[in-house]
């Protein structure tokens, strides 16, 4: 071999092993990192929230189990290091509220997602409060704009992406509250908002002032009153995406409650809830069955499908503009509920699905009948 020929085997190996050692520190990087959340991350799919431009992963986390209503508050470090977990995941929207704690969840997020600003999208709600143990409803002006500098402190942000009036407060025209976040959205304060619990009359009315971008409320496999009611029908028409809370039944559906499941009388409301009572969970495993027996047929990255995946990914197969939130505080059900996402129901097998589903009678009110909480909702 001649100099020259020598030098320039030399160069061309040189470049191989360095592309052989970069190719194997990528191995190494995947594997430290875990080769399935990897493929977890990349696989996420997104939505739109309405016509904002916003776009969020297609299940969010609801955060408000971490901090109150769910019984004690959990431990800071570890929610923060769940919520550091999630972002991980993929997970880009956060649910939270200034009556959560109250306060308390707000500062958490604050605190825990402070360095992903550009990553995430965080809602939180405003003009609802317990003053006394008593609900009181406030959208007007002036608490709005005492509620908006409070939520951003705490969330140590400059701008809320979505500001969602957390229940319809019928002192104050929903055409003055969407005149309010019309100002927001120039003074810079938010990126767009949203309803809460609404009826399609507020719905229509406020979109003609200034088009809401979601609408927050209550569905799952157990919770179908949106589809009853007229409010699906109207924010699939206009445009609007549902935020589904509760979408595993605040926990039900996650196949794990039984009659004997016990909840803490004054720290967890579901003690108070008549779909909670022994009878009513005993009565509706009625419906854990049926979701079982879809989720025996249906699997994800190789493995058997769980109930709380089946029950997510009904809603995702349901519609295209609803994005559940389910909440945990467990960070292997941050996964489980994610890998939801890539489950999917052909059109057939949801029109099987939901026909069963019609023929199962659900025991308990979501809300005490005649409570605050029950005649706050729908308005």
């Amino acid at each position: 071999m001649n100099q020259k020929n020598r030098r320039e085997f030399l160069k061309i190996s040189s470049k191989l092993i360095g592309a052989l050692a970069l190719f194997g520190n990528g191995i190494n990087l995947l594997n430290a990192q875990g080769g399935n959340q990897m493929t977890q991350t990349h696989h996420i799919p997104t939505r739109p929230l309405g016509k904002s431009g916003l776009k969020v992963s297609a299940i969010g986390l609801g955060c408000m189990g971490m901090s109150a209503n769910h019984g004690e508050p959990r431990d800071k470090k570890e929610m923060i290091k769940l919520l550091h977990k999630a972002v991980d995941l993929g997970y880009t929207f956060f649910d939270t509220a200034e009556v959560y704690g109250p306060h308390t969840n707000e500062e958490l997020l604050g605190e825990a997602l402070k360095g992903y600003k550009d990553k995430i999208i965080i809602n939180t709600k405003f003009g609802f409060y317990y003053p006394f143990g008593k609900q009181q409803l406030d959208s007007s002006r002036k608490s709005i704009m005492r509620a908006v500098d409070g939520s951003l402190k705490r969330l140590q942000r400059d701008c809320i992406d979505l500001y969602t009036q957390h229940r319809v407060d019928i002192d104050t025209p929903i055409e003055e509250v969407a005149e309010t976040m019309k100002d927001l959205v120039k003074m810079g304060k938010i990126k767009a908002w949203a309803l809460g619990e609404a009826g399609v009359k507020t719905i229509q009315r406020a979109h003609k002032v200034f088009a809401p971008v979601a609408m927050q409320s209550q569905y799952s496999m157990a919770f179908r009153d949106l589809e009853k009611n007229g409010i699906m029908d109207t924010c699939e028409k206009l445009g609007i995406t549902i935020v589904a809370y509760s979408p595993l039944d605040r926990g039900f559906l996650g196949g794990d409650f039984t009659k004997d499941t016990k909840f803490h009388p004054t720290l967890d409301f579901r003690a108070s809830m008549p779909r909670y009572t022994k009878e009513a969970m005993e009565a509706n495993q009625s419906v854990i069955e049926f979701i079982k027996k879809v989720a025996q047929s249906k699997s994800i990255n190789g493995k058997p499908a769980t109930i709380a995946q089946v029950s997510l990914a009904w809603i995702l197969s349901n519609k295209s503009f609803v994005v559940p939130i389910p909440e945990t505080t467990k960070i292997h059900r941050l996964e489980e509920n994610l890998n939801a996402s890539l489950l999917h129901f052909s059109f057939n097998e949801l029109e099987e699905i939901n026909k069963e589903l019609s023929k199962i009678v659900i025991i308990g009110d979501r809300y005490a009948p005649g409570s605050d909480a029950a005649n706050s909702v729908g308005l």
